[in-house]
This record gives structure tokens, C-alpha cells and sequence, in this order.
């Protein structure tokens, strides 16, 4: 360890952890933090001989990490230095450095919050900012806070690329130590601007093989998944079966999936005389070194499972890496001398990525962290303290499945977990999957419900255009022949099998309903219903190969699969983000005769009242429904008035305020009304006035019409009763008293001018319009105003009764502007009194100058 860069802030790390209980780590790949910081922190007198706990969150990066630091020890993973992973663990009563991985720190949180026994907590590469780091740091902090006040707890985050003042400022401003880590420079390389949006594997074996002659050392190429890296190993094997000079070059794979000795041999050193190529996901970003590599061959991007939150599924996406994840590959050729970088991307392209990946918090499916947060007796995620907080929308969709599957009650107006809730969040396992377990020891299924779980947590292991998982069943039972490259999945799925019935067996849950024939098939749906209650899938038609599910979402079985079944329990389903159709991976036949028995609890009655639009009338049924799949209808005689009022008022929405008897008498009562509203709204400046006209609007009437209208629906079932409605009365009612009896005074049907003459005024307009003659108007020095003194506009007609002047300003008309339309007038009507002061004249009904 002498030469690892992290040595030289080491002495600073052990002054500041013993003066401060939290502290941030910067150390870029190569430093050596994983390995040296652990070690280097074992004797400290602070920790008085209590366990450091160290999270990585990747499985292989933290068995290989825990074997490095035991291998510096001259021990084996065990003894001072241990792991524990899923299916894989090696602690011993000497035990004092623990690396752990994938929600086991959770768990040891809700054991004890107080993590007796643990001086220290490492959050290694937290950078990534994987689900359960975020939740056991939200975790370690709130119980460090509330049991740890003799003893304090430390905690020590280290991150390779990442702000580190933010993470600083959670931790109580906690001080940033900074390691430069090593000088070794490292040439990157940029290819095309077609690189992100192409093929990747031929231009990434091509690449390889340029390497492999320029440049020395092993060659490490990050692909975004095992179907890129399979297709990139049967290239790449190609073109080196027909290259002597690079005979002594092999191709390794390194993915989550491969068994233990598989990964192993991509990440030791090449056997002598030898070069490797190992073709990798974003698994080798991590601290996890890979010996001998000089040369990194980057294809730019990586796959994420991002949660869908309109289909309530978490879809693997294929998607750009983030400058900061592309300065974390490339790293990994520079770590113990220089090295090279090939980016298949052009350097414009490098500029435009984003800065960090996002967290996993922001965008994944939340429901198992909700679980832990209820069970820790939280159920506002604000009373923890995050770097992001949940987003409300995905912990809302969580909270609403975990009630869905029984996990969670209300109780005195918060949240907690039933008993039911309680046995799920002990299995270490997805909620959904936990739910089937319990299902499946509930009625006798544990075996098959632990081979299913086993299957549905990892991926397909036959990859076959057929859904039905049956076939899965048999391969994982041994009733069907493994071919060679399902070997290392058929060993690691039954092992996990075994895991979870280990951990049933556990359980204080008994077997209360087992049914009398557990080997028959039919069991299979019915479990993997109880755990996709939202993936009930029914045919649209007949012997067709599109269903719809009981989310409401369209689903499709791929061309040639042999499933007929009018109902399917989908486990595996997946599409492209916008797609109205998702694609069905893997299914079960779902026997609806279930929904009478083990699955009645899913089955809810509603009453459908809609319009029929044929019919233009009510219809009515009793539908007994999963989710929004109908099992069965009968027609309803006694309709309530509840789902009576909102289908009529559904049909009042869709069609408008027209499917009512207005009359026009009725819409000019409707335009004073709206007049008055709008005047005085205007007056005062939008606040109310004593007087509280209210909005009569059509569209205000449309959003309202729950409240005016629903009263008064009870006697229609037809389209020819809307015209019995007294509509008069129904609005006249929404005029709180006395504005109706004001009404006619503010706003007046019409208005007596200087004639006597009562003269309809047009509310259609605003402001409402008096059409009059000009000569019934001389001697009227004022507008003439209604409602909160608002002036009318003044159409004064000439003898034909066309508009002369439009004006709200009459007494400014007959002083301004009169003068130019008598003298115009004059000569187009020279019958016709046009007085040369007509503010003082006298009013006429007859435009005609009298005879003498």
C-alpha cells in the first residue's frame, strides 16, 4: 500500500476524524480510498476496537474490495476483513471491517438503529447514488442523532466525482478532505459525431483491434449491456481467430449476471505472456480494479432501469453517460501508468452531456424504500434528512401499491405496516416479490413461490420468444434439459431459490389455506397475480394476441407465442417510454374461476351508469371488475343517485350548456347577469363588492355544474328530458337575495331616452350597446349609465338607422364632433332636423323637420 496516492492525506483523514464525527472524502479512481482508507482507520482510538462498516453498492466491487484488503493483511475475506452480499457472505466473530451491499445496511439499521458495536460508516463511491445508499444515509443519520449521544457514531462518505460540498452541508457542514490521487495522464481519443447514434459493436471491435496494435496493455471497453457485450465478443473473437500476431489476446465478459469465478477471471491479472480484453458494463466504473488495463474503449452509454410512473413499470433504457461517468471510465486507464481512452463520440458531443448522472432516487420505482421508511415509523420522507428528497409523485405510487398488496393500514392519520407489511419488509427482496412469498406459504406454494421469485428477480434466463414461464419452471426444476450458456444462471437462480425458502423458513408465518394439488400449474398464475396485481391481463379479442391489463395500459404477446388464454398474469412486460403498447416477456394463463376464490379480495362491484350514445338514454349494469378489467356484467335497475348525477353530468360536459331548454329570453337574463359580475369586478378592481354578483358564464356554469345543476337531475334518464328542466328557476336560484329584485334596476332590459321611447340595450357587447336614433337623443347632455355607473355604448343611428357615431362620451360628441355629421347630414338628409345645438334641443321621435 505504500504507493497508493491516498496514503499522503491519510494522516489529515485520521486527525479529522478524530476531531469530527462526519467527514467528505474527494478521491478520483486510482487513490486507493476503498482499500487503504479502512485499513488505514483500523487502530484508530476512537473506534476502541468497534466494527467499520463500509457500503459499495455493487455486489462485485465489494467482494473484491473486502479480498484485496484481506489479501494486504495476509488473511483471507472472513477474518479481519469480511463481506456480505446477496448469496455470498464471509464475516467471522474476528470480523472488523464488514463491505456490504444491497440493502444489507438497511437492515441492520431496522435490527438496530443504533448500530451498536459499529464506530464507523463508510458510504464508498457515492457518487453513483444508488437507492439504498441515499436511504441508509437518511437512515445512519436520523439514528446516529436519536441513540448515539454517549458514543457517537462517525460516518465517512467517499466519492470519486461529485460535489462534495452538498453532501458536506447534510453532514452538518462537515470538512472536505481532497486527495489529488496519481499523475498518470491519460490520452483520450474522439471518434465521429455518429458515434452515440449508431450500431455500437462494430465500430467498438474495431476500435479494439487498433488498439490492440497501437497501443500496449490490457484493454477495458464499457458497453451498455450484455447483449452489446455479447455481440461485441462474437466480433471481436472473429477477427482474432484470424490474426496470429494477437493469438495471445483473450476476451473476457464482465456483467452482474455471471457467476462468481467468471467475474473473477475477467478482473485477476492475465496469465503471463498474455492480454486481455474484457468487455464490461458500467459494473467497472466502481473502485473495482482491473489488473493490467492501459487502454479504455468507451461506446458512451449505459443502461438504466427508469421507473415509468404513467404505467407504474421500470423500463431498462439505454442512455448517455454523463461527463462525470465519462471521466470516471477513462480513469481506469490511467491508474498505474499512462494510458489511452478511445471515446466512440466526438468531442462536441463531450461537451454536451450532462454534468452528473441522475440520482436513482429522482427516477426509480420507490415502493421499497417506502416499505423501509414506514417500517422505520416514518411516512413523511421530510422528516429525514436527503441530499434529494423523494419526488412526491413516485412515493405517493409507491404508498398506493404497498396498500395495494396489504403491506400498509392508516391508523390515527399516518401510516404504518401491517403484519402482513411487517413479514415483507424482512425478506430481502423486491415488496411485490415478498408479497408472493407469503402467498405462497399462506397456501402451501413455498417451493413454487421461491422459484418463481428467483426467476423474476433476475433476467430471463432462456431468452425465448415464448412468454410462458412454465418453461422457466421446468428449466429451473430440472425437468428441462440447461443448455451450456444457461449453466452459470441455472446455479445462481437456484441458489437464490434456496435463499428465500431459508428466509421463509424463518418467518413467525403459518400455513393457513394450503390447497389439496400445490404441483398444479394453475398456481402459477395465481401467484404471480397476487404479486402484478396491476399486470392482470384479459384478451380483446378472442384467440388474439392483445390483452389489456387491469392498469388500463395495452399489452401484446410477440408474434408465434403459443399462448390462447383469455386471462394472463404478466410478470415481465416492457415497451419504449410514450408507447400506448407495451410487450409481454413473461406470463402465466391466469384461470379467472380464481377471482371466486384466492383472489376474490382483488375483485370490487361498481355500478356503470353511462349514456348510451346510440340510445341517447341512461344504461345501467352491476360490473364486478379487477382493476379496469370486467368479469362479469348484469344490468342494474335501481341506479343510485350518486352515479346517476355524474353520468348526466358527464354527458352536460361533453356536449355543453346547449343540451339544455335556454330560450332567448333566458340567455339576455344571462348577459345582465354576466354584466353586472363582470362591472362590478372591474370597479374594484376584481375584489368583492356588497353586492356579489356571481359568474354566470357558460364556462364557469361548466365547471360549476355539479353544484347548480346535479339537484335537479333526478327525473332524467333520456335526451328528451333535458327539455322539462325549468332552467329559468334552476339559475334564477344562484342570485342570492335581493339581487334579483335589483337586477332590473342596475341592469335594465331597456333604457328610457329623452322621447320617452324604451329602447332595448344589447348585452352582448361590452359594454352593453343603446342603439338609438340621433335625434331621440338631443337635449341629453350625459351617457346614460347602469349597473356600478358604467357608461353605455351609444350607437346613434342616422335616418336608416345605420350608426352615425359610436360613443361613450356624448356630451364630448355633441361639442367635438356633431359639427362635421350635421353638416354631412344636412346635405344626405335634408328633411331632417340637425339643430345647430343639439344638446338644447328638443328630442324626437319623428326625424322629419314639422311642416309651417
Amino acid at each position: 500500500m505504500s504507493d497508493l496516492p491516498i496514503n499522503t492525506v491519510l494522516p489529515e483523514l485520521k486527525s479529522l476524524l478524530c476531531e469530527h464525527h462526519q467527514l467528505v472524502l474527494e478521491a478520483p479512481p486510482g487513490a486507493g480510498k476503498t482499500t487503504g482508507v479502512p485499513l488505514a482507520l483500523l487502530d484508530e482510538v476512537w473506534l476502541s476496537g468497534q466494527k467499520i462498516i463500509m457500503l459499495e453498492p455493487r455486489r462485485l466491487a465489494a467482494r473484491a474490495a473486502a479480498e484485496r484488503m484481506a489479501s494486504l493483511l495476509g488473511e483471507k475475506a472472513g477474518e479481519t476483513v469480511g463481506y456480505r452480499v446477496r448469496l455470498d457472505t464471509k464475516v467471522s466473530r474476528k470480523t472488523r471491517i464488514e463491505v456490504v451491499t444491497e440493502g444489507i445496511l438497511t437492515r441492520m439499521l431496522q435490527s438496530d438503529p443504533s448500530l451498536e458495536g459499529i464506530g464507523l460508516v463508510i458510504f464508498d463511491e457515492f457518487h453513483e447514488r444508488s437507492l439504498d445508499a441515499d436511504l441508509a444515509l437518511a437512515l445512519t443519520i436520523q439514528g446516529r442523532m436519536l441513540f448515539r449521544d454517549d458514543e457517537p457514531l462517525k460516518l465517512l462518505v467517499m466519492s470519486a466525482t461529485l460535489d462534495g460540498g452538498a453532501v458536506a452541508e447534510l453532514l452538518d457542514d462537515a470538512p472536505i478532505l481532497r486527495s489529488e490521487g496519481r499523475a498518470y495522464p491519460v490520452t483520450v481519443h474522439y471518434g465521429d459525431a455518429a458515434g452515440l447514434d449508431r450500431a455500437i459493436e462494430p465500430v467498438a471491435a474495431a476500435t479494439v483491434m487498433d488498439a490492440l496494435i497501437s497501443d500496449e496493455g490490457s484493454v477495458l471497453v464499457f458497453l451498455p449491456g450484455q447483449r452489446e457485450i455479447n455481440r461485441t465478443y462474437k466480433l471481436l473473437t472473429e477477427k482474432l481467430t484470424s490474426r496470429t500476431d494477437l493469438s495471445h489476446v483473450i476476451v473476457t465478459p464482465l456483467y452482474g449476471d455471471l457467476t462468481l469465478q467468471e467475474q473473477r477471471k475477467a478482473i485477476e491479472p492475465s496469465p503471463a505472456g498474455q492480454r486481455k480484453v474484457v468487455l464490461a458494463t458500467a459494473i467497472a466504473e466502481t473502485s473495482l480494479t482491473i489488473e493490467g488495463v492501459r487502454v479504455v474503449v468507451d461506446a458512451g452509454l449505459s443502461r438504466e432501469a427508469i421507473f415509468d410512473p404513467a404505467t407504474g413499470m421500470s423500463r431498462l433504457q439505454t442512455r448517455r453517460l454523463s461527463r462525470a461517468a465519462s471521466v470516471q471510465r477513462a480513469g481506469r486507464a490511467g491508474r498505474m501508468e499512462p494510458g489511452v481512452c478511445y471515446r466512440l463520440w466526438s468531442e462536441t458531443q463531450q461537451a454536451q452531456l450532462a454534468p452528473f448522472t441522475a440520482p436513482e432516487i429522482t427516477q426509480a420505482d420507490l415502493t421499497p424504500l417506502v416499505l423501509q421508511l414506514i417500517r422505520w415509523g416514518v411516512d413523511d420522507p421530510a422528516e429525514l434528512s436527503w441530499l434529494d428528497l423523494p419526488p412526491p409523485a413516485l412515493y405517493q405510487q409507491a404508498l398506493d401499491l404497498l396498500l395495494r398488496l396489504d403491506a400498509v393500514e392508516v391508523s390515527s392519520d399516518s401510516y404504518r405496516l401491517t403484519a402482513h407489511g411487517e413479514l415483507m419488509a424482512q425478506l430481502p427482496t423486491h415488496p411485490r416479490l415478498a408479497h408472493m412469498l407469503l402467498l405462497g406459504i399462506r397456501y402451501g406454494l413455498t417451493d413454487q413461490a421461491c422459484h418463481l421469485a428467483a426467476l423474476l428477480s433476475d433476467r430471463d434466463p432462456l431468452k425465448r420468444r415464448d412468454t410462458d414461464i412454465a418453461e422457466r419452471l421446468a428449466w429451473l426444476r430440472g425437468d428441462l434439459k440447461a443448455e451450456r450458456h444457461t449453466q452459470g444462471a441455472l446455479h445462481r437462480m437456484r441458489q437464490v431459490s434456496k435463499q428465500f425458502k431459508r428466509q421463509c423458513g424463518l418467518l413467525e408465518s403459518e400455513v393457513d389455506n394450503a390447497v389439496s394439488d400445490p404441483a398444479n400449474s394453475r398456481w402459477t398464475g395465481f401467484l404471480i397475480a397476487g404479486a402484478y396485481p396491476d399486470r392482470i391481463a384479459c384478451q380483446r379479442s378472442k384467440g388474439g394476441a392483445d390483452y389489456r391489463m387491469s392498469n388500463g395500459r395495452a399489452a401484446r404477446l410477440p408474434e408465434g407465442d403459443h399462448h390462447n388464454a383469455e386471462w394472463l398474469a404478466l410478470a415481465q412486460v416492457g415497451g419504449r417510454s410514450g408507447d400506448h403498447t407495451d410487450r409481454i416477456f413473461l406470463s402465466a394463463v391466469l384461470e379467472p374461476d380464481l377471482f371466486d376464490g384466492p383472489l376474490a379480495d382483488m375483485v370490487s362491484s361498481f355500478e356503470e351508469v353511462t349514456w348510451s350514445k346510440q340510445q341517447d338514454r341512461l344504461t345501467a349494469e352491476l360490473q364486478r371488475r379487477v382493476g379496469k378489467l370486467v368479469l362479469s356484467r348484469a344490468p342494474l335497475k335501481d341506479i343510485s343517485d350518486e352515479a346517476k348525477s355524474a353520468a348526466l353530468l358527464g354527458v352536460v360536459r361533453k356536449r355543453g350548456l346547449n343540451i339544455l331548454p335556454w330560450t332567448p329570453a333566458l340567455r339576455s337574463w344571462q348577459t345582465r347577469v354576466q354584466f353586472l359580475h363582470s362591472s362590478f369586478a372591474e370597479v374594484n378592481g376584481g375584489a368583492s363588492t356588497e353586492n356579489h354578483w356571481p359568474d354566470l358564464s357558460d364556462k364557469h356554469l361548466l365547471d360549476s355544474v355539479d353544484q347548480w345543476l346535479a339537484p335537479y337531475l333526478s327525473g332524467i334518464s333520456h335526451i328528451n328530458h333535458f327539455a322539462n328542466l325549468d332552467l329559468r328557476n334552476i339559475l334564477l336560484a344562484l342570485l342570492p337575495w335581493p339581487l334579483p329584485q335589483q337586477l332590473d334596476e342596475l341592469a335594465p332590459e331597456r333604457f328610457t331616452v329623452p322621447t320617452g321611447s324604451n329602447i332595448k340595450i344589447d348585452y352582448s357587447e361590452t359594454p352593453p350597446v343603446l342603439a338609438v336614433r340621433m335625434q331621440e337623443m338631443f337635449g341629453c347632455l350625459d351617457t346614460p349609465r347602469i349597473g356600478n355607473a358604467t357608461p353605455l355604448k351609444l350607437h346613434l343611428l342616422s335616418p336608416a338607422m345605420r350608426p352615425l357615431q359610436v360613443t361613450q362620451d356624448l356630451a364630448g360628441f355633441w361639442k367635438n364632433s356633431y359639427p362635421e355629421v350635421q353638416k354631412e347630414m344636412k346635405g344626405r338628409y335634408p328633411k331632417h332636423r340637425w339643430p345647430d345645438d343639439p344638446a338644447n334641443a328638443e328630442p324626437s321621435r319623428r326625424s322629419i323637420k314639422p311642416k309651417k
